[in-house]
This record gives structure tokens, C-alpha cells and sequence, in this order.
């Protein structure tokens, strides 16, 4: 949620995040009437309270002939005053609605334009030349009896699967990697809760215009998360931290679910886009001055878990209309995948600033003493989809792959090899 104070003194810097992102910057204005009228309403609903005091003290000391007309004057003043406490009421909801559906105030310096107007930070790693015609992530899978799509979707339906065999080593050993890196980082490692009060998940922002790739078990009233940093956002919900304590670090182990709800035919091959998948995330609470740092040491660790896999990647810094609703700034590490002939996304980290924490009631305790929003980011530091980039890239003629030298002591194995033709 974005701070109303800030959008009262410069409401035209949320005008300019609003055409950044493409949308209707005339929600500035529709918030601004609803704040004024409300802040109006509460004047009136506080004012006419304070009458209705003033007479009910005055009654006791009236005369006879005065308390009559007092009686039936406090009488006035108690209907008229809970018209316009329901009045304030009514008011301060309906802002409180429309706040919520205004994304947060894009960082200075991001690129205009959507999906397509990202802009290439850098290139790391040159794509390999093969001297042989390369199999894709599933060929190779299969060949290797690490990825059964067939009895996934026969168990579960369309774009689930089973790891098997090395394929289950190589996930476990990824993710126990970034774990380990993140720990020598700083960051507590956290194996949360996968299921979510709405409250949770609205607070983090997946509510809203993506509402309908998140899965909701009705009968429980209850969100079964998107990333872990749902419920490492809701952690903290309702509490004053020390800002001593911050940076607040936390890697979240977790299992995934996403409906994909409008991509069908999109990726249906193999496990590039699927409805279940493992992620390690990183999550961080800082404050606010020091989050445009933190989010660059987020994305230098992203890459430090790239270089040791060996994979050619490019990082991306996302153009306004393609943020999500809760980030101010997000920039991609994009893997190159050699028999698509492009970069695709393997991590993601964005900066959030205060967003969610007004949402989520998180504050911490500065050095005077006074309570503020804190800011919260987060990054990918290793999911399921990179087994794609790390197969392709390291595979031989014969179908065999080559684990990378950092991943070799976690996976149990140096080279994965073809147990069918």
C-alpha cells in the first residue's frame, strides 16, 4: 500500500508511476477526493461529538426550564452523530479499497514500457558452441531417468511431474546449495508454511490483477503460495522490530504452486512452466534508505549461484508495465537455453520498498524511538526450472551431462548418465 501522506504532497510522482506501469493515472485523483471527503467526514463526526459532550455536561446543570431543550437537543446531536460516525466509516472503507488496488510507486530509473522494453544490464558467459545437434530439457530427462512427465500427468494432470533417480539428486543438491550460500550470507534458512490466510496473501499483493494463477482451497478459506516470500512477508505482520536487528535475512525452503491460469500452450513441454515446483528464497526486511543497496546484493548473490553453475545468463531490468503489483523495481538473471535459442527468466528479485509492510503492519523502532514502515525485498536464489538451464548447457553427445563442479559435492555425482538410448 502506498503512503497517502506522500501521495498528498507530490500526488504527481504516483501519476508518473501510473503511466509507467500503463494504467489510468485518474485513480490519483479518485484516491485524493475519497481522502479529502473522508478526512472531511471525520472533522464533522469529531466535531459534532464533541457538541453532544458539551450539551450532555450542560443538562446536569440546567435549569428546569433549560433542561427540556437541552434533552431534546442532545437527542439531535446523538442521531446526527451516528450518521456521521457511519458516514466516516463508510468513507475510510471505501479509501482503504481503493488504496489497496493502487500498485506501488515505481522506482526512479526503471525502463518505460512493458514486457518487451526491458533493458540488458549485462551478458555473462558466452552460449556454448556444440559440435553436435543438442537434445532439449526433456530428451535429456528422460534419457537420463531424471524427469517422467508421462506418469506426472497420469498422477496429476497436465504439467505436473515426477524427479527421479539423479533427477531428484540434482534438484536436492541445487537447492541444498543456495541454502548453504545464503547461510554464509547471513541468512536464517526457514521452511515455512505453504498454506496462507487470505490476509496474508492479499497483504503481499498476489490479490489483485494475478488473482486467478493463485490456488485457493475454499472450504478452508486458505492460499496455497505462489514463492515462500507470502508467508516470510507474513512473519512479521503486526509487529515493531528493532532496527538494530535489520537487515532481517531469511531463506525460505518451500514447495510452489501457481495455476499458470492464461498460459495454456505456453511451455507445456517438459518443466519449464509448471503448477508445482521447489524454490529457495531469499527475503529481507531493511529499511527503507538502505533497500536500493540491498536489492543490488540480492541480485549479486543470484549471480554468484549462476557463475558457480557455469551457465551463460544476461540480467534484465524490467520496464514499469511488466511489475508486479508490489514491486518497485525487479530485475531478472535470464539463462541461456541452447535449443530455444534465447535467454529464459531463472531468477527474479524485487524491491518492495514499504509497500507491504503497510499492508502487513510492519514496523520497526529507529533510533528516536518512533515506529516506521520498514521495507521488504526479496530474490530466487534456486527453484526447480534451473534444472532446464544446467542440463542443456552441460550435456554431451552421448545424452550424458556433466554436473558442474560447484554442485558436484551436494548432487553425489560428477556426470549423470543415460540409462536409455
Amino acid at each position: 500500500m502506498i503512503d497517502l501522506r506522500a501521495l498528498r504532497d507530490d500526488p504527481d510522482r504516483l501519476r508518473a508511476s501510473q503511466r509507467a506501469r500503463g494504467e489510468d493515472d485518474a485513480v490519483v485523483d479518485r484516491v485524493l477526493e475519497l481522502d479529502s471527503a473522508h478526512r472531511s467526514a471525520l472533522s464533522r463526526f469529531e466535531s459534532l461529538r464533541a457538541e453532544q459532550k458539551s450539551v450532555g455536561k450542560s443538562v446536569s446543570k440546567a435549569s428546569p426550564e433549560e433542561r427540556e431543550g437541552l434533552l431534546a437537543k442532545a437527542k439531535g446531536l446523538a442521531a446526527d452523530v451516528k450518521e456521521a460516525e457511519a458516514e466516516a466509516g463508510r468513507l475510510s472503507d471505501e479509501l482503504e479499497r481503493a488504496l489497496a488496488g493502487v500498485p506501488n510507486i515505481v522506482e526512479e530509473g526503471a525502463p518505460a514500457g512493458g514486457v518487451d522494453d526491458f533493458v540488458v544490464m549485462e551478458e555473462a558467459g558466452t552460449p556454448r558452441a556444440f559440435d553436435f545437434t543438442p537434445r532439449d530439457h526433456l530428451e535429456l530427462g528422460e534419457m537420463l531417468g531424471a524427469i517422467d512427465t508421462e506418469r506426472g500427468a497420469k498422477v496429476s494432470g497436465a504439467r505436473f511431474y515426477f524427479l527421479t533417480g539423479p533427477g531428484a539428486r540434482l534438484e536436492l543438491g541445487l537447492l541444498n546449495m543456495a541454502l548453504q550460500q545464503a547461510v554464509a550470507n547471513g541468512f536464517t534458512p526457514m521452511v515455512p508454511p505453504v498454506l496462507v490466510k487470505p490476509e496474508t496473501m492479499e497483504g503481499t499483493g498476489f490479490l489483485g490483477a494475478h488473482a486467478d494463477e493463485v490456488y485457493r482451497l475454499a472450504e478452508d478459506d486458505q492460499y496455497l503460495v505462489g514463492t515462500s516470500e507470502v508467508p516470510l512477508a507474513g512473519y512479521h505482520a503486526g509487529e515493531i522490530l528493532e532496527a538494530g536487528s535489520f537487515p532481517l535475512r531469511y531463506a525460505g525452503w518451500s514447495s510452489c504452486f501457481r495455476r499458470e491460469a492464461g498460459s495454456y500452450g505456453k511451455d507445456t513441454r517438459g518443466i519449464i512452466r509448471v503448477h508445482q515446483f521447489n524454490k529457495v528464497e531469499m527475503f529481507v526486511y531493511a529499511r527503507p534508505e538502505d533497500a536500493h543497496e540491498e536489492h543490488l546484493r540480492l541480485l549479486a548473490w543470484e549471480r554468484e549461484m549462476l557463475d558457480k553453475l557455469e551457465l551463460p545468463y544476461r540480467v534484465v531490468d524490467i520496464a514499469g508495465a511488466d511489475l508486479g503489483a508490489s514491486a518497485a523495481r525487479k530485475y531478472d538473471c535470464e539463462a541461456w537455453i541452447p535449443t530455444q535459442g534465447r535467454y529464459r527468466e531463472l531468477t527474479s528479485t524485487s524491491n518492495c520498498t514499504e509497500f507491504q509492510a503497510r499492508r502487513l503492519d510492519i514496523r520497526y523502532r529507529d533510533a528516536d524511538g518512533k515506529p516506521r514502515f520498514a521495507a521488504t525485498l526479496n530474490g530466487t536464489l534456486a527453484t526447480t526450472r534451473w534444472i532446464v538451464a544446467i542440463l542443456e548447457n552441460h550435456q554431451r553427445a552421448d545424452g550424458s551431462v556433466v554436473v558442474p563442479e560447484a554442485l558436484r559435492p551436494y548432487v553425489g555425482l560428477d556426470v549423470l548418465e543415460p540409462v536409455k538410448a
